[in-house]
């Protein structure tokens, strides 16, 4: 027979990571590599970039990887080094020093999930804002020495690379991590191997390895399904972050809810606190339910009000389509055997996540989070507001303005965030405790006796920085995507540091309304080509890979960008990661954000960009609603108001009053310059900025917030429901079976109202109202309140005006009086009714029993 030429097959290849080997003086820095302290300690960063500055920024700021490819020759330059030496062991005294510091163990402990955490640039592990501030909570959990631990996942691909095509087309890279060359370490089991945490899905086993952030003194803990354990079928759960089918987020938030209780229990880790970051988490709770019923034997309702007692839902989401919600049949699918390890019916699960129970509404992650946690809270004040409203059908009998719905506003990181050199100006200027009192409003006070050269010196000092950042960043990106050579040269020649620049950097979604900018392109040309006072605009963002058009506004910038005019003018700097987002919010002169109110829950970005005495231009919304009250001389602001019901209209009225405000206002401000070469009237305002908005924005302030305002109270009402074998969850369960076996029998014998009016013609202020009612409780008794609840007419709407409580002025038998005596406060046109509601004082608030009877 003929020979064949070649006869091979596909090479089977294997995984080796080899590291550099290092010498027993430089270990410290191994131990040091493995724990994110250095991610926001300047001198732990700086230590890893003087190691070698150039493949520091090669390995994307990776200090595993840095260790990994460190030459042998580098390494004996260092061990020669006595200053660096000196660096290093200095370095390393101060993180043993600060790892030393044991958690306080009289706040409660909290076990926090989340779907994403931005840590640093390195761990991919986040896609935006969401991710970012779990980050800087964990973070500031570490400084403050709070008793968490941290839970998530672990993925192979995590958010996209984003990377532009020459006219401007989002291409999405996803690029797997290497989990060797991470700053992660795998969970040992009891045999020295790794740890296999097996979770029970539908019918099958699922795999996971867990992996430990160390993020200062706390830790994170990583679920990782992308193993050869795994069917083909189910390795890809970890694999993207928000990617896959809506069956993919099904197994996500099963594993992260679910498997994430698993894996605290294999790990003995069991806390006062479980607080869902967003619905993605909310099926702890239920893996919690069955905990309490398995283990501890007890009845599903009082199980319910055990979990509930310890258990707070965050939401981020201003609009119910921001939601998660699944079909039944792919829940029945995966969680059609948990009503019988709770003793219920599968209609009575399904309920817990429907607003409207008994119908065929999908199943809402986020109802279900909000019946099986006592307390839920949105990221601002006026986000607060709105979450009310949005969640109002979960307790009918109530107005929003009734909900226990309650806000704690988004703060950051600021020894993350701040700038080196501004942290060091801090301590310089503000004292060396300023960082531990930073949520105090009085440590900032220092700020303004800095004389104002010192203030501007800073800040061209990084803004030069970031310009030097554009330059390299833009031309290697420019160059990589094929750009012609000259053209890139052209453009960087024209960033001026003498400019005033503005930065707009988030994700693209159509909301944000990045497009403002670039409703009238001569006007915008004509501000930008100033020689007088030339402006500069920087862009960054990624848009959704299914957001088509959050991509169409991306390529549009970037089409403006090349025309003629805006050359150099008008720059889109590509892959918004958080090493670009640091240099933008300490390198631009002003931070502007435009969303369309009042869809920004929070946003953070511009609290960041205080912290580095950059000021902010914004919509009255998220954060900025609060923060522009705290000092009107801070900043600038667009109004909350809304003047057109057409978005189109008001989109274009909001485009001509930025305009309008650069034109008259912020750039003549900014080029208003002394002999000294700067404006003094500007330095005021970042000097107002800093001193009178940055310490309420702090993520210390925050975690404080979340520890005394929800954390303690939960805690304490938590442990006394626990005591003497749950007696008093017991007794509340009894109570409200009681109330709801004889609500409906409850009889309304009579009800008069006197106004005063009768005869006298229109009622008056001042006039008096006496209301009484007549209640046969079937034996409730002093279970039973009745109240007036009030609305007001004005302008055709109907806003909620208060309530006026009844007494109980006689008793006989079962049969309660009920009376109010008052009087005619406000003039207007009122609608009033009579509202029965169950009342105990065990009860933490309306809505845990929402229960209510309307005469």
């Amino acid at each position: 027979m003929k020979l064949q030429v070649s006869n091979t097959n596909e090479p089977v290849w294997r995984s080796l990571t080899v590291s550099a080997q290092l010498p027993k003086e430089l270990k410290p820095l191994e131990e040091l590599s493995k724990n994110l302290w250095w991610v926001w300690n300047s001198d732990g960063k700086n230590l890893f970039r003087e190691l070698d500055h150039d493949l520091w920024r090669k390995v994307g700021e990776n200090p595993v990887m840095l260790l990994q490819q460190i030459s042998s020759k580098r390494l004996e330059e260092v061990l020669a080094d006595e200053h660096m030496m000196e660096k290093i062991n200095s370095t390393y005294a101060e993180f043993k020093e600060y790892m030393s510091q044991p958690m306080r163990n009289d706040i409660p402990s909290v076990a926090y999930f989340s779907m994403e955490y931005g840590l640093c640039n390195c761990l991919k592990i986040y896609s935006g804002g969401l991710g970012v501030l779990a980050g800087d909570y964990i973070k500031q959990a570490s400084d403050s020495r709070v008793p968490m631990t941290a839970v998530g996942f672990l993925y192979r691909y995590g958010y996209f690379a984003q990377s532009l095509s020459m006219d401007g087309q989002q291409i999405a890279n996803y690029e797997p991590q290497n989990f060797d060359q991470l700053p992660i370490e795998a969970v040992l089991g009891e045999d020295g191997q790794p740890m296999i945490l097996e979770v029970p899905f539908p019918g099958r086993i699922i795999y996971c390895h867990v992996w430990r952030v160390n993020v200062g003194r706390m830790n994170l803990y990583l679920l990782d399904t992308d193993f050869d354990m795994n069917s083909e079928y189910d390795r890809p759960i970890t694999h993207k972050l928000y990617g896959g089918d809506w069956e993919n987020r099904m197994k996500q938030e099963y594993l992260l809810g679910i498997g994430g209780m698993y894996m605290l229990n294999r790990l003995g880790i069991h806390t006062d606190i479980y607080h869902a970051n967003e619905g993605h988490a909310a099926l702890l709770n239920l893996q919690r339910l069955v905990d309490y019923v398995q283990k501890d034997g007890l009845p599903f309702n009082v199980a319910l009000e055990v979990v509930r007692a310890s258990s707070l839902y965050t939401v981020h989401t201003p609009v119910p389509a921001g939601h998660d919600y699944f079909e039944e049949s792919l829940l029945g699918k995966y969680l059609g055997e948990y009503p019988a390890k709770l003793g219920i019916s599968w209609n009575d699960l399904i309920n817990m996540g429907r607003e409207n129970p008994d119908t065929p509404e999908r199943f809402s992650m986020s109802v279900f989070a909000l019946n099986t946690c006592q307390e839920a809270n949105g990221v601002s004040w006026l986000h607060g507001e709105v979450s009310k409203k949005m969640f109002a059908g979960v307790w009918k009998g109530y107005a929003p303005e009734e909900s226990h719905v309650s806000y704690v506003t988004n703060g950051v990181h600021m020894p993350t965030w701040a700038a080196s050199e501004w942290k060091s100006f801090y301590m310089q200027n503000l004292g060396e405790k300023m960082f531990e009192d930073q949520s105090n409003p009085e440590a900032w006070k220092g700020i303004f006796n800095v004389p104002d050269e010192e203030i501007w010196n800073m800040r061209m000092t990084l803004k030069n920085k970031f310009i030097n950042f554009v330059k390299k960043d833009f031309k290697e990106k420019w160059l990589k995507n094929q750009g012609d050579p000259g053209a890139v040269v052209s453009i960087l020649e024209k960033i001026n540091p003498n400019a005033l620049i503005i930065g707009f950097a988030r994700r693209f979604a159509t909301y944000k309304r990045a497009h403002l900018l670039f409703t009238d392109l001569d006007r915008l040309a004509k501000i930008v080509n100033n020689d007088r006072y030339p402006v500069q605009f920087i862009f960054s963002g990624k848009a959704h890979p299914a957001d088509g058009a959050g991509q169409g506004l991306i390529k549009r910038i970037v089409e403006i960008s090349k025309m003629p005019q805006f050359l150099g003018k008008i720059i889109f700097l590509e892959d918004y990661n958080m090493i670009v987002a640091k240099r933008l919010v300490s390198g631009v002169d002003i931070w502007l954000n435009t969303p369309t109110r009042p869809l920004e829950a929070s946003g953070t970005s511009g609290e960041k960009a205080e912290m580095n005495g950059v000021l902010n231009f914004s919509v009255l919304d998220g954060w900025w609603y609060e923060g522009y009250k705290f000092d009107e001389l801070a900043g600038w602001a667009l109004t909350d108001k809304r003047t057109f019901t057409d978005q189109a209209q008001q989109d274009r009225l909001d485009a001509a009053t930025i305009y309008s405000m650069l034109e008259n206002e912020l750039v003549p401000l900014y080029f208003k310059k002394n002999y000294k070469g700067y404006s003094p009237e500007w330095i005021d305002r970042i000097k107002r900025s800093i001193g009178n908005i940055a310490p309420h924005f702090t993520m210390k302030r925050q975690l404080d917030d979340y520890i005394f305002r929800l954390y303690v109270p939960e805690s304490k009402r938590s442990a006394e429901l626990k005591k003497n074998n749950f007696a008093k969850a017991r007794e509340i369960v009894a109570w409200k079976e009681e109330v709801a076996s004889k609500w409906n029998q409850v009889e309304i014998l009579n009800v008069e109202v006197k106004d005063g009016v009768a005869g006298k013609g229109a009622a008056r202020t001042g006039n008096p109202i006496d209301v009484k009612c007549v209640i046969d409780t079937k034996g409730l008794g002093d279970s039973i309140g009745v109240e007036v609840v009030k609305y007001r007419d004005h302008d055709g709407t109907s806003e909620f005006a208060g309530t006026e409580q009844l007494n109980v002025v006689n008793k006989e038998g079962s049969v309660y009086t009920y009376e109010l005596k008052s009087h005619l406060e406000n003039a207007g046109v009122f609608r009033y009714s009579l509202r029965m509601y169950p009342k105990n004082s065990d009860s933490p608030h309306r809505q845990d029993f929402a229960y209510t009877r309307w005469f």
